[in-house]
């Protein structure tokens, strides 16, 4: 595969939005991966790109320039951040926790998504059960030595004071129950139960639906890319990753349904990433989200270009998000669907360090190769190419998953 550019018009100046799925962090974290890694690709792929400060208002943001196969582009890239949200559905008690896990659980179980889901990719859903079992699991450990711990007390107090000595042996096994829980919640930094578990339950809370909260976050990303589609740029390019590309499936077809997409503006691009539609696309209520995918599916105002990889088992690897949520129209024409190829991109060495890091490798999308195929995070964000240009007569992967297996198609 080639990594260089194919055709199309040069891009001089370029917006892009990124947004990302769902995480806490401040956005500055996306800033220093992208410095990073930009730099080791520059320097394995031969060409130069150097970050500064942004020089547009709105979000938080950076300045890129770049030279590839003899053209300077300069790029404005700025992060669509609703990390404020991510930490308040976070901030749950353990029990709240507990119980988020019990109604999660539930949705996708007796909803049937996640049998259905399983016929897609078992990466993914495994990785949505492991919060579930890793939870259980630290119930389990803390009630057994809570238990045995209790119990010995019991036996001791019931030398002096065998009244007491039942109520005193609960008292300490729940205390340690407790303690115990909470020692796993303060190491979830490296276990991520809690915070897969609020992953998860964040859209099956609602069964698919967008709260309230995040429904006007959507619709203020909405305004700031309608205003970049205002400007001189030649492309504006929005990226996706995990949860934050059905986001953007959503707000794209809210610009178009309302004519913010000017006929004379800017090339409008959409590129998904690892993304795990189905996960939300599947459940009962997600009735907006399945109306928005049918409807961008079709729409010749952008491109659309979904990137995932076999070897990221947290996202539905080349599984379409249209076709399998069961809502192509007739005249689909988006997205295309082809791989990053992890096992073929990064060498043998690299590959052997990265690949039971499954969280890293989730990411990966937006890092370095070390030998890069025709996906470049770098090139296409910051090269002088638009999205369409780059992979025009790129065919789709030819393993990409199209059967059409959600039960729950009905539309808003």
């Amino acid at each position: 595969m080639s990594s260089s550019p194919t055709e199309g018009p040069i891009v001089r100046h370029r917006r892009v939005f990124y947004i990302p799925g769902y995480d806490p962090i401040h956005p500055r974290r996306y800033r220093e991966l992208y410095r990073k890694e930009s730099a080791a690709q520059a320097e394995i792929s031969g060409y130069s790109l150097t970050l500064r400060p942004k020089t547009t208002k709105g979000p938080y943001g950076w300045h890129i320039e770049a030279e590839q196969d003899g053209q300077a582009t300069g790029t404005d890239m700025e992060v669509l951040y609703w990390s404020d949200i991510v930490r308040d559905s976070m901030a749950s008690s353990i029990p709240a926790t507990y119980l988020q896990l019990v109604w999660t659980a539930s949705a996708y179980i007796f909803s049937g998504a996640l049998f259905r889901l399983m016929r897609l990719r078992k990466g993914p859903v495994i990785a949505a059960l492991y919060p579930v079992g890793m939870l259980l699991l630290q119930l389990a450990l803390c009630c057994l030595v809570g238990w045995g711990l209790g119990r010995l007390v019991q036996l001791g107090v019931a030398q002096v004071v065998p009244m007491a000595a039942p109520w005193v042996g609960l008292a300490v096994g729940l205390a340690v129950i407790w303690a115990g829980l909470r020692w796993f919640k303060s190491k979830d930094a490296k276990l991520f139960a809690y915070y897969l578990m609020h992953d998860y339950s964040f859209s099956a809370r609602t069964l698919g639906a967008n709260s309230p909260a995040l429904e006007a976050r959507m619709a203020e990303f909405a305004d700031t890319i309608a205003e970049a589609l205002k400007t001189d740029a030649g492309e504006v390019l929005v990226v996706g990753h995990s949860s934050g590309a059905h986001l953007a499936v959503s707000i794209l077809s809210d610009l178009i349904r309302d004519e913010r997409v000017p006929a004379d503006g800017p090339v409008l691009s959409f590129l998904s990433l690892g993304q795990v539609v189905p996960m939300v696309s599947f459940l009962p209520r997600a009735k907006r989200l399945r109306a928005d995918l049918a409807y961008l599916s079709a729409r010749p105002e952008l491109t659309w270009v979904d990137v995932t990889a076999p070897g990221d088992g947290c996202a539905f690897a080349l599984c379409d998000p249209v076709a399998v949520t069961g809502v192509a129209p007739a005249d689909k024409q988006w997205p295309l669907v082809f791989s990053a190829a992890f096992t073929q991109t990064l060498s043998p060495e690299r590959w052997k360090e990265l690949r039971w890091r499954f969280f890293r490798l989730h990411f990966q999308y937006l890092c370095a190769f070390d030998r890069p195929g025709d996906y470049d995070y770098f090139r296409i964000t910051a090269g002088p190419l638009t999205l369409a240009g780059r992979y025009a007569g790129r065919p789709p992967s030819k393993t990409r998953i199209e059967t059409p297996v959600n039960r729950f198609r009905s539309m808003a």
